[in-house]
Formats: C-alpha cells, structure tokens, sequence
C-alpha cells in the first residue's frame, strides 16, 4: 500500500506534466506570459539555459505533491479536487510573495505585467484541479481512502468524498 506522501508524488507528477504542456505551448506558440520554467531558470542564475528551468519546475511539483499527501486531511474543503485547488491557491500566494520577487518578477508578477499574473493564477487552479483529482482517484472511495482524504473527521456531508 502506498502512504499519502507517494500518492501526493504521484498526483504532483500527473498535475506537473499537465501543467508543463500548457507552458511549453505558451513558451511557443505565443508567449504572451512568462512561463514558471523561465522564471526558475533565472533565480537559478541559468537564463540561458532553460533544461534548469524545466529541472526546477518538476522538482517543484514533486514538492507539491508530496506537501499535498500530508496536508490534504487538514484542509477544511469536501472533496479532493476542491483541496487541490485551495492548496494551489497557497501555492500561488507563497510563489507571488517569495519566488517572483527573487526572479525579478516583482510582488504578484506585477513587473511581468497582468498577463503572467492572470497565467500563473490559470495554471495554478488547473495543477490544484489536476492534483486533487488524480490523487482523489488513487485514494479511492474507501475507508482507509476516506482518511487520507478527510483525516479524521465524523461527519461528511453530500455525495462524492473522495
């Protein structure tokens, strides 16, 4: 049986390379925003070299979902998809206050300008939506499933607690 934190890398892989696809298109299809690969690449004093960039992206990711595995119980949502997202939401909040700012993106990416801000909330939600789903899936609807997902907790109210 896999603990909470594998399933946590599992799903952080699944929402990371979800999330890689998208950037990889932004990055070459119109680039109207900076990616978070190039982002990492600069604070890793590697601009030129973007390969540390996509190194430090799926690093973070793994990260993610790991942190999931273990704080998912204690979020205060009722389904694993709705954590997800309230997780990426924090995520988002500590990137925008602590990494931004170190890659010269400014406070919220603001020197990157409204577009990097309104892309870095996008792909925020859909990594959240992604990690909780795929992790959801792997805890299934079991007990044991159940307390990976809700902790200890009495009462569930609705349909779908997975």
């Amino acid at each position: 049986m896999m603990s909470r934190v594998q399933k946590g890398l599992i799903a952080g892989l699944a929402a990371t390379v979800v999330v890689s696809i998208i950037e990889a298109i932004n990055m070459s299809v119109g680039h109207w925003a900076v990616a978070f690969p190039q982002l990492l690449a600069v604070i890793l004093q590697t601009p030129d070299i973007p390969a540390v960039g996509w190194v430090g992206h799926f690093v973070a990711g793994l990260g993610l979902g790991a942190a999931f595995g273990v704080l998912c119980p204690k979020l205060p949502t009722d389904t694993a998809e709705s954590k997800g997202i309230l997780f990426a939401v924090g995520a988002f909040i500590l990137m925008g206050l602590v990494i931004a700012p170190i890659g010269g993106a400014g406070l919220f990416f603001m020197r990157a300008g409204f577009g990097t801000l309104a892309w870095m909330i996008a792909s925020h939600a859909i990594f959240g939506i992604v990690l909780g789903n795929v992790y959801g899936r792997l805890v299934g609807r079991s007990k044991e499933g159940l307390h990976m997902i809700h902790g200890d907790h009495r009462h569930r109210h609705g349909p779908y607690h997975a």
